[in-house]
């Protein structure tokens, strides 16, 4: 086939729906007989995702290599900022971390010129194998004062001489200001990128628009060549923890309910996903201890700041919920940093999170976890208990945890090892990212507060990829394809 020029979706701010979209627009052309690949130069997320080869990126370039229906790889995300508080961010660089720096070193610094030069190169490795190169950007295109230092938007675009389209976001209000505001605040060799604005989230019949369309096309002199629809039945792994305001805040009656602790720096919050999706579940998220203690099960998720999200659960009374939920018969779990804090120390000698250098645990697992500089990245086969089953996920952690007595570990890992530590069916603690996404382990964890079994086993790999399939099909009746592709051929 032809080979395509890339294709780029930025934004007139954050979460107006890039992501999504991207990872739409990588199915269309799958679908379509192309070869696609997504690329975001740097994405600043606390949810990540460990490559085949044992390396980091953003959870979302990962998803979009799902859509695609090709294994994720560090050229598609070379930079992730992972916030490890307000001020500081841990920089990944082409999977691997290279340390903290604080956000004025980082923008200010002298190293935005190599990473510049490390995104270009990995750009390029990528669009010699695929075609088209599906290229997302962050955050608003229109930021004057990070403009000259951008290496994520449109000098990006200008590289790879993308065809790029701007996404608004009609449902958040001021569509036409923000819109207009964004093209005008371009110049005239930027304005020049842009092919096309895409309407996202319209509530009602698009026809009730059409002269908003035509208003807006003639305010900018870019075409609108898409109003789509806003949908909340279509799933998509999301990215953003502004994500997780949505999800419902406690207990209802008739199900197992499910609470996952909502921490400052939660991380992969993708783990719990499938569960979410679980008939037999209400799962919620909360950082209030009175409706924790109503939950059956207590899940303390990962931390990308485990010591200082740790000391906040203890001042805000919800580590003695969590204590006492277990006292009174409740099942705690713990996945990665959870898993950590859940044992009887965190030791930070080397400052690496925090300025704390060590906190006691919750006193729940017989563990000790020292952080270290060594980050393990890695996909992992493993068993679960006694099961025969195989599972899959996968860990991305700094921490080195030990087992204070006699193993009692919860899985064991295709290469041998032994993985987390299960004090009984209703205390236990492990590493692995996605756990939760098999079967037998949700099984397990909901066998004491419902006697439904489902009828045959939810294959969730199968479920995504219908949901990849819907959302190319609401792009599809709602974008001028057509007008699309005639951008794209070179």
């Amino acid at each position: 086939m032809r080979k395509l020029r890339p294709i780029m979706f930025v934004g007139t701010a954050s979460d107006v729906g890039k992501s999504v979209i991207t990872a739409g627009f990588c199915r269309i052309f799958k679908q379509d007989g192309y070869q696609p690949a997504p690329f975001k130069a740097q994405n600043m997320s606390l949810n990540s995702y460990a490559t085949p080869d044992g390396l980091e990126i953003g959870r979302a370039q990962a998803v979009q290599a799902e859509a695609a229906g090709i294994a994720c790889h560090t050229d598609m995300n070379p930079v992730l900022l992972k916030p490890t508080n307000d001020n500081s961010s841990q920089v990944i660089l082409n999977g691997k971390p290279i340390g903290n720096q604080s956000a004025y070193d980082y923008f200010m610094g002298n190293n935005r010129a190599e990473l510049f030069t490390a995104v270009k190169q990995a750009f390029d490795r990528l669009s010699n194998q695929y075609s088209p190169v599906v290229m997302e950007g962050a955050g608003s295109i229109s930021e004057l004062n990070l403009k000259h230092r951008d290496i994520t938007n449109l000098r990006m675009a200008q590289h790879a001489g993308a065809a790029t389209y701007l996404i608004g976001d009609i449902d958040r209000g001021g569509l036409f200001g923000s819109v207009y505001g964004t093209i005008a605040l371009l110049t005239p060799e930027e304005r020049s990128l842009i092919k096309g604005i895409i309407v996202n989230k319209f509530r009602g019949d698009a026809r009730l628009f059409e002269d908003g369309r035509r208003m807006l096309e003639e305010l900018t002199g870019v075409p609108v060549v898409g109003v789509l629809p806003y949908f909340r039945d279509i799933f998509i792994e999301q990215e953003d923890s502004v994500s997780l305001e949505q999800k419902f805040r406690s207990t209802v009656a008739g199900k197992v309910n499910v609470a996952v602790v909502l921490l400052k720096r939660l991380s992969n919050f993708t783990d719990f996903d499938r569960l979410e999706r679980d008939p037999r579940v209400n799962l919620f998220y909360s950082n209030q201890p009175d409706e924790l203690r109503k939950a059956d099960i207590v899940i303390l998720p990962g931390s990308k700041n485990t010591i200082e999200d740790l000391l906040t659960l203890k001042n805000n009374g919800v580590a003695s919920a969590i204590v006492s939920a277990h006292k009174d018969g409740k099942t705690v779990i713990g996945i990665c940093g959870g898993y950590q804090m859940m044992g009887e120390r965190i030791d930070d000698p080397d400052h690496l999170e925090s300025a704390i250098e060590s906190i006691p645990g919750l006193g729940l697992l017989p563990v000790r976890t020292v952080l270290q500089h060594t980050k393990t990245t890695q996909q992992r086969q493993f068993t679960y208990q006694q099961q025969t089953a195989r599972c899959v996920g996968y860990e991305i952690h700094m921490g080195e945890t030990t087992v204070l007595g006699t193993s009692n570990p919860v899985a064991y890992l295709d290469n041998g090892l032994a993985d987390g530590y299960r004090h009984s069916h209703r205390c236990w603690g492990t590493y692995l990212h996605g756990i939760l996404d098999n079967d037998v382990v949700i099984n397990d964890l909901l066998t004491d507060y419902s006697t439904q079994q489902s009828e045959s086993p939810f294959d969730f790999q199968k479920f995504k990829d219908q949901q990849y399939d819907r959302l190319a099909d609401v792009i599809r009746a709602n974008v001028d394809m057509d007008q699309v592709y005639a951008t794209l051929h070179v």
